[in-house]
């Protein structure tokens, strides 16, 4: 089948999608445009600040685009592309976005705080905590991957460690204009895109080379300051600016497939079961993950979009759409593997690895349009670098806050010096991060991410459509992603147990045996809240 062909009617499907499924979730969601959000109401300018609209639009895309959108396809095409195409699809505007959604609403209408305050409302203090420790833990490991991952790109490509220690100054100088000198965000935004230009080019001409502990060491610092600064100064401007890079990211690999355009070379299907991955259900879906739905999403749109909200009708664009310009991102990076032949693919994942089929793939569609095919490879890998750094940066100012409301009080006491001190429960979340990183032990808790991942998805939904439920709306659209995802969770968890246990790796699998706890824990406590709820009704 031709790639521009599927390109262009799985467009039209998110387009569709967009304009007529996302307004009829808006409405079961019970959004009112005109009902203050906590952006409003608990404005402290640190974490909570109203942002305009098409600035948090790219500070929750640029959080929630990390690396996995590219690299969970491309992994996952060992199957055969049209699985993967389906669930992108489908998954993407069925599930992912409607959760992203929901999570959005649901944190807005509480104050503005995770999905862990939710459960704790309507599902009992011991789900609460017990979801928040999860929730936090999965977090340190995120960062502690990241960290590595970008200090080993910075390592290998200087020129992105350049620009994107220059994109740190750009994003204060354009918080300071917007925030404090009121630069019109129009102006702002062209100058800033310029300068963020200029930062490409100069690490081009100046990369800046140094060791992957030492880079590490500098990130963590970073980090720190990006947790605890006022949102407005570092955190949202370097998300809003580096969405650029994404946009453009995007339009140049869509451009390029209409452009190149091709039959696929890359088989539809190859087999039910990778010796490798295992199963494809569920493996495939637990493997393309961000691409179609991510637990991760949910705690970035209820942790720091939520508290930066303007307007509630703001909250359909951002939650549901920018799942969508995800997904049209997978989309792109499938369509990489699908323009090879299945002999080349297998050489080159397991010589190069996913993000450098990626950029070499862009590079080579944008060929077609006359760019060199070298150039345009440089361009997707750092676009990749900055997205993957403003996940992590993200990812920690999230860890802080799960910390701090893990540790929260009972209503009416006094706050301790975790849960009211934002520079303690950074500290705290980072040292984890930063400890699991330099000892190397995230290569073993790492292969159950993406079930863990997945988990949290499941578990947002369940506590979206328990409030949902008790606030006396219909709930059914998102109980059926909810026992699809808690289906896929589960089933993938019992098949990474019963692997490492065959293989004798007792520390993963019983991890991997805690998580299926928790899954079960939580659910049977919102059963019994709902019944408690229908008792006393």
């Amino acid at each position: 089948m031709n790639t521009a062909i599927i390109l262009g009617a799985s467009v039209a499907l998110f387009a569709l999608a967009y304009r007529y499924h996302s307004p009829w979730i808006s409405r079961r969601l019970g959004v009112q445009p005109h009902r203050p959000t906590p952006a409003h109401t608990m404005r402290d300018d640190v974490d909570y600040c109203p942002a305009k609209a098409p600035v948090l639009f790219g500070h929750h895309f640029a959080s929630i685009a990390g690396a996995a959108p590219i690299v969970g396809p491309i992994v996952a095409a060992t199957y055969g592309w049209l699985p993967v195409l389906l669930w992108i699809v489908l998954g993407g505007i069925f599930l992912g976005s409607v959760h992203d959604f929901a999570a959005l609403v649901a944190s807005v209408h509480h104050r503005g705080l995770s999905i862990g305050e939710i459960i704790g409302r309507y599902v009992g203090r011991f789900g609460s905590r017990i979801f928040l420790f999860f929730l936090w833990a999965t977090l340190v490991l995120l960062m502690a991957v990241f960290l590595v991952v970008v200090s080993k790109t910075f390592e290998s490509a200087p020129s992105a460690s350049t620009a994107s220690t220059l994109f740190i100054g750009l994003a204060c100088a354009f918080g300071l204009a917007i925030y404090r000198f009121r630069l019109p965000l129009g102006v702002a935004t062209v100058a800033g895109v310029a300068v963020l230009a200029a930062c490409m080019a100069a690490g081009w001409a100046w990369p800046l080379a140094l060791a992957e502990r030492t880079w590490i060491s500098l990130l963590i610092a970073y980090i720190v300051l990006a947790a605890v600064l006022p949102v407005w100064l570092l955190l949202q401007p370097r998300d809003f600016l580096n969405s650029f890079l994404l946009y453009a990211l995007i339009a140049a690999g869509a451009v390029g497939v209409l452009a190149a355009g091709g039959v696929a070379s890359y088989p539809a299907y190859v087999a039910w079961f990778d010796p490798k991955l295992g199963a494809l259900f569920p493996i495939l879906f637990v493997t393309v993950a961000c691409g179609a739905i991510s637990g991760f999403h949910s705690i970035v749109a209820s942790g720091t979009t939520a508290k930066q909200l303007d307007r509630e009708s703001e909250a359909r664009p951002v939650g549901y759409g920018a799942m969508l310009l995800e997904s049209l991102l997978a989309l792109i990076a499938l369509i990489v593997v699908m323009r090879m032949g299945r002999a080349d693919y297998l050489d080159r994942i397991s010589a190069a690895g996913p993000v450098a089929i990626f950029s070499d793939g862009i590079g080579a569609m944008l060929g077609a349009l006359g760019v060199p095919q070298a150039r345009g490879a440089e361009f997707a890998a750092l676009a990749v670098s900055a997205f993957v750094l403003t996940t992590l940066d993200t990812a920690t100012r999230l860890g802080r806050f799960a910390l701090q409301e893990l540790f929260a009080p009972r209503k009416g006491a006094a706050h301790n010096i975790v849960s009211g001190n934002r520079y303690v429960a950074t500290i705290l979340t980072v040292a984890a991060a930063g400890a699991l990183a330099y000892s190397g032990k995230w290569k073993m808790i790492w292969p159950i991410f993406g079930a863990a991942n997945q988990l949290l998805a499941a578990i947002a939904l369940l506590a979206v459509s328990i409030w949902l439920k008790r606030a006396g709306g219909k709930s059914a659209f998102l109980r059926i992603p909810m026992f699809a995802m808690f289906a896929i969770t589960l089933s993938a968890l019992g098949v990474i147990i019963h692997k490492d246990l065959s293989a004798g790796n007792f520390a993963l699998a019983s991890i991997s045996a805690a998580l299926l706890a928790l899954a079960v824990t939580l659910v049977w406590e919102s059963i019994r809240s709902v019944r408690r709820a229908n008792t006393n009704q």
